[in-house]
C-alpha cells in the first residue's frame, strides 16, 4: 500500500519526506522491521518507542510516524508527526487491512468480572444460531472454528486488526472481544468500529497500572465514551458505576438487572451445583451456570442477543443449550461420592468473594469448604491481603500457594497475603508455594 493513502486516516500534524513510497509492513516493535516498512513509535507505560527509532530505519523503516520530531531527520525516510502515535497506529492498523471491523458486527465486553464469559458465551450463542463467528478473549481467540492461542485479554492493534481481517475472509458475520481497561487507555481499540459494547461491574484491579479508581473508571468509561450513534451501550445497573459508565455515550442506552428496575431483568428461582433456573424477563429458563454472578452475566449474553436482533425464544432455548466457559466456575466431580472440585479465575477480591458466597449457599450443609488461593505478580499488590482475608473469613480451610510470579519470587506474594491475616487466622492457612 502506498504511505500517502494509508495516512489519509490519521490526522497529520506535520509530514516531512516523500510520501510517495510502497510500504512493506507496518510496526510498532523494531525487532520486527524490515525492508520499507513502516514503524509507528509508541509512547508506552514502560518503553517509549521514540528510543527506537535509529534502530527501526538501520532495519529498513523508510517511514516513522511519530509524536516528537527527531532533531536529525535521515535522507530517504518519511516523519509523519501526530498528536497521538497509539491512536494512530490502531487507525493505520485498520486501513493496512481493509476496515475489517466495518464489514462484521463487532461487540466489546469491559469490566472488572465477567468479560470471557460473557464474550465466549456470546460467541457459541451465536454459533448456534447459524452464523459464523469470531472471539477475541482471554483464554483463546477464535476465528469461527479455527482456534488462534491468545497472549493478551486485547491484542495490540496490529494483531487485532490481522486476525478481524482473518476473521472477515472466513465469512464471519459477528465478532465478540474482551476490551481491557489497559487496551482502552493505551488506544489498541483505536479504529475499530463497534455495534455494542457491554459493561459487566468494576471493583478494585490493575490499580498497579491505573494508579487509582478513579483512573480505572475513565479508562473503562473512554470505550463507551467512542460508541458510534448507531451502536448500543449495555450497562449492568446493579454496579454503582453503571450509569457513569454510559452517561457521555452517543449509542443507544439499556440496561440490565438481576436486583432492580431495568430495560432487561432476571432473578434466580433456583441454585445448585447443577445449575440455575432463571426467570428472565418473565420467561423461566434453565442453564447450566451456578450463582448469581452467572446469572448477571447470562442476562448480560441474553440482552446483548436480543440488541443484536435476535428473538427472546430463539435467545433463550440456545441460553439453555450453553455449559460454563473453561475455568469459570468450573465443576470437576470427584471419584469419591460428595468430592467436588471448582476452578475459577478469580483473580480480584470481588470475583473470589462471590465465588466463596456461591459455593457456601449450594454446597451441603455439613460440606467443608478448602479454597487454594494465589495472587499474580508484578500486579496490584494491594489486593493480595484482602484476598487473603476474604478466603479465611468464608471457607473452612485455606492454601495459600503461589499463581504466576512473573518477575516477583512466589515467597514474597505469599508473604503480602499473610500480612492481611491475624496470628489466629494464620492457623487455619496452609503454605505452599509449589504448586507441582
Amino acid at each position: 500500500m502506498k504511505l500517502n493513502d494509508l495516512i489519509k486516516s490519521v490526522d497529520c500534524e506535520k509530514v516531512v519526506g516523500n510520501t510517495d513510497k510502497e510500504i512493506s509492513a507496518i510496526c510498532q516493535d523494531s525487532r520486527q522491521v524490515a525492508a520499507d516498512a513502516l514503524f509507528v513509535a509508541v509512547c508506552g507505560y514502560s518503553i517509549d518507542g521514540h528510543e527506537y527509532i535509529q534502530s527501526a530505519i538501520e532495519k529498513g523503516a523508510t517511514a516513522i510516524v511519530l509524536q516528537k520530531m527527531p532533531d536529525d531527520v535521515k535522507d530517504g525516510v518519511a516523519y509523519i508527526k501526530v498528536k497521538d502515535s497509539a491512536e494512530t497506529l490502531g487507525r493505520l492498523a485498520s486501513a493496512w487491512y481493509g476496515n475489517p471491523s466495518s464489514k462484521l458486527k463487532l461487540v466489546g465486553v469491559t469490566g472488572t468480572n465477567g468479560k470471557t464469559t460473557i464474550a465466549t458465551v456470546l460467541y457459541k450463542m451465536h454459533r448456534e444460531f447459524g452464523h459464523k463467528v469470531g472471539l477475541l478473549s482471554t483464554v483463546c481467540n477464535y476465528v469461527d472454528e479455527r482456534a488462534v492461542p491468545a497472549t493478551h485479554t486485547t491484542p495490540d492493534p496490529i494483531s487485532l486488526n490481522k486476525l478481524l481481517s482473518e476473521m472477515v475472509d472466513a465469512e464471519c458475520t459477528y465478532a465478540f472481544m474482551e476490551v481491557s481497561s489497559h487496551a482502552a487507555d493505551q488506544k489498541r481499540i483505536g479504529g475499530l468500529k463497534f455495534v455494542g459494547g457491554i459493561f459487566t461491574n468494576i471493583t478494585r484491579d490493575h490499580l498497579d497500572y491505573h494508579k487509582t479508581f478513579d483512573n480505572y473508571i475513565k479508562a473503562k468509561k473512554s470505550f463507551f465514551d467512542s460508541l458510534p450513534a448507531d451502536a448500543f451501550a449495555l450497562t449492568n445497573a446493579d454496579d454503582r458505576n453503571g450509569s457513569v459508565m454510559i452517561q457521555n455515550s452517543k449509542a443507544l442506552k439499556k440496561t440490565y438487572s438481576i436486583r432492580s428496575m431495568a430495560d432487561f431483568r432476571a432473578k434466580v428461582v433456583e441454585d445448585s451445583f447443577f445449575g440455575m433456573l432463571l426467570n428472565i424477563d418473565g420467561r423461566e429458563v434453565s442453564t447450566q451456570f451456578v450463582g448469581r454472578f452467572n446469572a448477571s452475566n447470562l442476562l448480560a449474553v441474553y440482552s446483548a442477543c436480543v440488541l443484536l436482533g435476535n428473538t427472546p425464544e430463539d435467545t433463550l432455548v440456545a441460553l439453555s443449550k450453553m455449559t460454563p466457559v473453561n475455568g469459570r466456575f468450573e465443576t470437576i466431580r470427584g471419584v469419591q461420592s460428595g468430592v467436588c472440585a471448582i476452578v475459577d479465575y478469580a483473580h480480584t477480591p470481588d470475583a473470589l468473594e462471590n465465588v466463596i458466597a456461591t459455593i457456601n449457599e449450594v454446597k451441603s450443609e455439613n460440606a467443608d469448604l478448602i479454597t487454594v488461593v494465589g495472587c499474580g505478580g508484578n500486579r496490584d499488590k494491594g489486593k493480595r491481603p484482602i484476598m487473603a482475608k476474604s478466603a479465611v473469613a468464608n471457607s473452612d480451610k485455606v492454601v495459600i500457594t503461589s499463581d504466576n510470579p512473573r518477575n516477583e519470587e512466589p515467597m514474597d506474594i505469599i508473604n503480602d497475603m499473610l500480612a492481611g491475616l491475624t496470628d489466629e487466622e494464620q492457623r487455619n492457612v496452609i503454605v505452599n508455594a509449589d504448586r507441582e
